[in-house]
C-alpha cells in the first residue's frame, strides 16, 4: 500500500494534505524525503517545519495560506499532531483550535503541501478532527513490517547497496538490529561500505560489525540471568553502565521482557501460534518468534517470582538516590 503512495508521488500525483500516522519512523522519513525530492525537481524546495506540541495549528494554516517565495509550492511538515489521538484533558502543553483546522481542510491551500505527522500507534477515531482529516488527506499508515515483509525489505535495501546477503545474514541482522527500519538501514549502509569490493554479506560479517541495540543487550541480559549465567549477566550489565544507561530504565526493560515471556507462555499453552500471539499482544512478530521456543517459558512460576522481585527493585531504585547501580547489581547476583 505504501509503495503505491510513493509511486504516486514519483509520478507527480501529489496531494495538498497528507496524514502520516504510525510508529515506524522509516516510512515517515522516506515519505517526506520523496515529497521533498519531487519538489526539488522543479527547483529549490521551500520546506517549513512545525512542532504541534510547541506551536498552535494557526501557525500552520497561516503559513499554508501564504504564497511561497522560491517555488510554486511549499512543503509544510506539521509534526506531533497529538490532537488526533486520545489524550487526557488538561495535560496538553498547548490547545489547538481544531474547529479552525476542520474549516480549513474543506478548502486547503493550492500552493502548499501540508503533511501532518502523528507518530502514534492509534488515532482517536471518535474525534471530529480525526474523521475530518482522514476524509480530506491522503492517508499513509507507517506501520511496522511483518516478518516476511521485513526480510524482503532487508533484501531490497541490501540490493540497493549493490550487495547480496545470505539467509543467515538476514536472520542475524534482524535478530541483532531489531525491527527499527531506520536503524537497520543505517547498519546495512555501514556494512556495505565496510566490505568494499566484496559482494556478499554473511552472518559473521553482520555479527562483527552490527551495533547492538539496547533492547538486544537487555534481552540477552535477561536470558542470561534467568538461565543462571550470572557472570554473563553481570558483564552485560557493567557494559551498559559504562554506556551511561540508567539502572531504572534497565530494570523496566527487563521487567517488560519477563512480562512478555509470561504472556507468550500463557497464550502458547492455550494453543495460540506465534503470529496469533503477536497479534493478540500487539507486539512485533519477531519479538514473539525469539521467545516462542525458549525453554524458560516452561518455568512460569520462576518468571512470576522474577517479575515480583523486579517490582521491588523498581521501588528501591525510585526511593534511594545513592548506590542505584548497586541495587540492580545485587538483584542480578541472586
Amino acid at each position: 500500500m505504501i509503495s503505491e503512495k510513493w509511486m504516486q508521488i514519483s509520478n507527480g500525483k501529489i496531494s495538498n494534505v497528507y496524514l502520516l500516522y504510525g510508529t515506524e519512523a522509516y516510512f515517515i522519513e522516506e515519505t517526506i524525503k520523496k515529497l521533498k525530492n519531487k519538489l526539488e525537481e522543479d527547483g529549490e524546495a521551500e520546506v517549513i517545519y512545525f512542532d504541534l506540541e510547541e506551536k498552535n495549528i494557526e501557525h500552520v494554516i497561516y503559513e499554508a495560506d501564504t504564497l511561497p517565495f522560491f517555488s510554486e509550492k511549499k512543503l509544510i511538515i506539521a509534526k506531533n499532531a497529538f490532537f488526533l489521538k486520545a489524550s487526557e484533558k488538561g495535560k496538553e502543553k498547548i490547545v489547538h483550535d481544531t474547529a479552525l483546522l476542520e474549516s480549513w481542510l474543506k478548502d486547503p491551500s493550492s500552493t502548499a503541501i501540508v503533511v501532518f505527522v502523528a507518530p502514534y500507534e492509534k488515532l482517536d477515531e471518535r474525534k471530529k478532527i480525526t474523521k475530518a482529516i482522514k476524509q480530506t488527506a491522503n492517508v499513509i499508515e507507517a506501520a511496522g513490517l511483518q516478518i516476511h515483509d521485513l526480510k524482503s525489505w532487508v533484501l531490497h535495501e541490501v540490493s540497493n547497496e549493490g550487495k547480496t546477503i545470505t539467509d543467515e545474514g538476514v536472520e542475524r541482522l534482524i535478530e541483532s538490529g531489531g525491527t527499527n527500519l531506520v536503524h537497520l538501514r543505517t547498519e546495512i549502509a555501514k556494512i556495505s561500505t565496510y566490505i568494499g569490493e566484496e559482494n556478499e554479506i554473511d552472518a559473521d560479517t553482520v555479527k562483527s560489525l552490527l551495533v547492538r541495540t539496547l533492547e538486544e543487550d537487555v534481552f540477552t541480559l535477561g536470558n542470561a540471568y534467568l538461565s543462571g549465567r550470572k557472570s554473563e549477566a553481570m558483564a552485560i550489565y557493567h557494559d551498559l553502565l559504562k554506556r551511561k544507561e540508567d539502572p531504572l530504565k534497565l530494570n523496566a526493560l527487563i521487567a517488560s521482557q519477563v512480562r512478555l515471556m509470561i504472556q507468550v507462555s500463557h497464550l502458547k499453552k492455550k494453543g495460540y501460534h506465534a503470529q496469533q500471539i503477536a497479534s493478540q499482544l500487539k507486539v512485533h512478530p519477531y519479538r514473539v518468534k525469539l521467545l516462542f521456543d525458549n525453554p524458560l517459558l516452561h518455568q512460569e512460576e520462576k518468571l512470576l517470582n522474577t517479575l515480583n522481585d523486579l517490582a521491588t527493585v523498581d521501588l528501591q531504585l525510585k526511593s534511594l538516590n545513592t548506590n542505584r547501580d548497586r541495587i540492580l547489581e545485587l538483584f542480578l547476583l541472586k
